[in-house]
């Protein structure tokens, strides 16, 4: 199944842009030939683990920050699934208040419970409310997974995630990514700052034709279809 089109992408906004910048100049995304633990050959690689300044993170809170005002996403908190989505939640919550003027409650969880003090699993705000998901990209699915049962055994109600990169491809196994699966399967909305479409952007304008070239043949073999 492959894209029956050859659209690259609608115009990315000023956020999407200068956070391709911003990976592109740290390392976070890489263009070339990458092995995946899926075994796929990928023209680009994307490590969220080089976000590891001050500077750096908190540019990607604004990014995050940016994208969830332009999505009008209703929610009332947001929590962060251990261990990638502490950092981002709690920079996400930072800028939020920062940039939009909101000020919004955040938790995340433990992998395992206190048993001494406080207890229990969860840091920060108690869940309640319509609550979002921040992380970094959705490979499995497992930590969305969990999240989401930690949110409904709180009694609260997941509100949808938001991501950094949604790579609009197959899951292995699947006609449908790992981003649909979870849209179908929980019927809430998945967000991200920049998709691979944004990316095929990036390297058009850049000139980069090499690797263009490369990622439409990717997004050809294991790309979305409408």
């Amino acid at each position: 199944m492959c894209i029956a089109h050859d659209n690259i992408s609608p115009m990315t906004a000023a956020y999407q842009s200068e956070f391709i910048d911003l990976c592109v100049h740290l390392g976070v995304l890489r263009f070339g030939s990458f092995t995946l633990k899926s075994g796929r050959e990928s023209p680009y690689f994307f490590n969220a683990g080089l976000f590891n300044t001050g500077a750096a993170i908190g540019a990607v809170g604004r990014a995050y920050a940016a994208a969830l005002a332009a999505s009008d996403l209703n929610y009332d908190m947001l929590f962060g699934p251990a261990y990638k989505g502490i950092p981002l939640v709690t920079i996400t919550a930072a800028a939020m208040a920062e940039q939009q003027h909101r000020n919004v409650p955040f938790a995340f969880n433990r992998k395992e419970a206190k048993d001494h003090g406080e207890g229990g699993r969860i840091v920060g705000s108690p869940l309640k409310g319509r609550v979002l998901i921040v992380d970094d990209v959705i490979t499995a699915g497992t930590a969305i997974r969990e999240s989401i049962e930690i949110i409904l055994s709180a009694g609260a109600t997941p509100a949808g995630v938001l991501l950094a990169l949604d790579r609009q491809e197959r899951a292995s196994g699947s006609d449908y990514s790992a981003v649909q699966e979870v849209r179908s399967q929980y019927q809430i909305p998945v967000i991200s700052v920049i998709s691979l479409a944004d990316l095929m952007q990036h390297v058009s304008k850049a000139g980069q034709a090499a690797d263009l070239s490369s990622m439409r043949l990717y997004r050809e073999r294991y790309g979305l279809s409408d």
